[in-house]
């Protein structure tokens, strides 16, 4: 029988297949490509690393240097309040003013509630808004209207006249133990932040089932009675990955800022449990004559929002093929 390669070819001599055949590659694959190419996405990624093993490993820090963010060094503080000492191997970043905690520790111990606060409240407001979107998209009806108009509530509400109004009330339910009403103000933020954060992915996934039920792959699925949860889970949402990680990379940095903003204003978090944007509020006074209390916490929020932000932008262009970096 005759070789099929000279058949096709026509020539005596056989051609070998191909040693690198082309393989085809997901959407999800391509972007990744393209973040590994990006600098920039790299250096941002690091930096994120480098604050969340500093929230993760924050204990075993301040316990190798030997700080603690709660105990009082009042024997190094003056009767002005300044601290006596200047920063050293003892205390890195120097001692608080008037109470004479040492600032690393609170420095690394501020780390955590920020990423817990925006971590948690930016998987959750995914989940809802991913749910929300598929579900006013797919089925739509009454139940598009029911969740557009749920949706244009949450828009009208202010968030912190909100905050203002809720989270004393649920702080009253509770006991007055320090740690207990930190920790309800912690998981309040979270709340609040989750119920007010998923309009906008439910919004952009509902604009993209609208599109995608009416292609071709839908259509079939229907066709052969596949269930609704295979259609929702298998054929939409593997379409919706892009849209969904860009808006949890995007929303953690909008979390990060909102509660230490939150906590500078005096409704976030509060002792004993160290935050950023009340070691800033505390800090204003002074500013003028001890600098460093201020610029620990303010450079840490701003290096790690700027960076989140950035990588946020790097994984949107990642997934969208019009654009080159």
């Amino acid at each position: 029988m005759a070789d099929p390669t000279l058949l096709e070819t026509g020539s005596s001599t056989p051609v070998a297949p191909p040693e690198n055949p082309v393989k085809s590659k997901s959407p999800t694959q391509i972007a990744l490509e393209r973040l590994r190419k990006d600098k920039i996405a790299i250096v941002c990624a690091v930096i994120v690393l480098f604050f969340v093993l500093l929230a993760i490993f924050a204990d075993a820090i301040t316990a190798l240097t030997h700080t603690d963010p709660s105990t009082l060094h009042q024997d190094l503080v003056d009767e002005y309040g300044f601290p006596t000492v200047n920063p050293s191997a003892a205390h890195p970043f120097g001692l608080e003013p008037r109470l004479g905690r040492d600032l690393f520790a609170r420095w690394v111990q501020g780390s955590r509630p920020s990423l817990i606060v925006a971590t948690s409240a930016a998987a959750i407001s995914t989940i809802l808004g991913t749910a929300m979107g598929l579900l006013a998209g797919f089925l739509g009806g009454w139940v598009d209207r029911a969740i557009s108009w749920l949706i244009d509530l949450m828009l009208s509400l202010p968030l912190i006249l909100f905050v203002f109004a809720f989270v004393p009330v649920v702080q009253s339910w509770f006991s007055a133990d320090e740690v207990t009403v930190s920790r309800v103000r912690l998981w309040s933020l979270v709340a609040i932040f989750a119920v007010f954060g998923w309009t906008g992915l439910g919004r952009l996934v509902r604009a993209q089932v609208l599109s995608l039920r009416e292609r071709e792959f839908i259509q079939a699925a229907r066709a052969i009675g596949a269930p609704t949860r295979q259609i929702l889970f298998r054929e939409l949402l593997p379409n919706l990955t892009g849209q969904i990680i860009v808006f949890l990379s995007l929303a953690v940095p909008s979390y990060i800022a909102s509660e230490a903003g939150l906590s500078y204003l005096g409704i976030g978090l509060t002792e004993p449990t160290p935050s950023w944007g009340r070691t800033i509020n505390s800090a204003l006074s002074y500013y003028e004559t001890y600098p460093i209390y201020f610029w620990q916490p303010a450079l840490a929020i701003l290096v790690l929002v700027l960076a989140l932000n950035l990588l946020g932008d790097a994984i949107r262009d990642a997934f969208d093929p019009t654009t080159r970096r």
